[in-house]
């Protein structure tokens, strides 16, 4: 979890997202306090927790494979919250749970290798007769 975090590339889970809502809010609530007490000069310590916040939700339209434009859309940000991630890789990445990453492998598919056995065995059976 947070690896990249100040990356725009990638797909974040949920719970990344969530978890940077709340460590956004809680750098809000004691800059706010910070204000009050008349230390104006701390509000410019939200851009860095608002960059992160910015960053992860570009992220978060990532994963459900939607350009980070979308965030810009009211009510948005709840879909974000609450939406599931597309299942499997898509066009920004593999899906952050490991779901459905793996390639397709068709189990009829017959191999390269075991064609070659084959192939062999039979030559070898037919001029044995």
């Amino acid at each position: 979890m947070f690896k990249d975090a100040f990356s725009f590339y990638g797909r974040i889970r949920r719970t990344e997202f969530a978890l940077t809502y709340i460590f956004y809010f809680f750098c809000l609530f004691v800059i706010g306090i910070f204000v009050e007490n008349g230390q104006e000069w701390a509000g410019i310590f939200i851009l860095f927790p608002f960059y992160l916040l910015i960053v992860q939700g570009i992220k978060r339209c990532h994963d459900r494979g939607n350009s980070g434009w979308w965030m810009i859309i009211p009510f948005y940000g709840f879909v974000m919250l609450f939406g599931a991630g597309d299942y499997g890789p898509n066009e920004y990445g593999d899906n952050p749970k490991g779901f459905g990453n793996e390639p397709f492998q068709d189990p009829f598919e017959i191999k390269s290798e075991n064609t070659k056995n084959e192939t062999e065995n039979i030559s070898e059976t037919s001029s044995g007769n």
